[in-house]
């Protein structure tokens, strides 16, 4: 759980209750009662440190965790991407690696309420679905 500083903000600072945050930080109340537990242990039960960074902070609660920032998605150079953007018929698609061709990304939606989530029901809901949509999407296997 990364939101140390979150639970702990919400607890020490508003003196919100546990379920409180829980509801807050969509965390549960077990690890938020282990992290308060843990907090109390370690005298951190006021303010914390303006010095004392995330990673630190981290390292306090899980010593033998990995620290360090995951390298496999980079963020990108956002002023690149702005310049970019600007530059005449440029489109604004977000890329989307590992999708083949252009089946699923059409952004239609189809919807509709059965009586059950029985297989009929589900089969029926899907040739409904193809009727919708005037068959099954290219590249689908046939």
């Amino acid at each position: 759980m990364r939101k140390i500083r979150e639970v702990l903000h919400l607890r020490l600072e508003p003196g919100l209750s546990i379920c409180q945050i829980s509801a807050s930080t969509k965390t549960s109340v077990g690890a938020i009662q282990k992290l308060l537990s843990l907090a109390d242990a370690l005298n951190l039960n006021g303010p914390l440190p303006k010095d004392l960074d995330d990673g630190r902070l981290a390292a306090l609660f899980y010593p033998g965790a990995d620290p360090t920032t995951s390298t496999r998605y980079q963020a990108p150079d956002w002023a690149t991407v702005h310049q970019e953007l600007k530059r005449k018929n440029m489109a604004k698609h977000a890329h989307r690696s590992g999708v083949r061709g252009d089946a699923g990304c059409s952004n239609y939606t189809y919807a509709e309420a059965t009586w059950s989530q029985g297989l009929r029901d589900w089969l029926s809901s899907h040739v409904r679905t193809f009727e919708f949509f005037g068959g099954i999407p290219n590249g689908c296997p046939r």
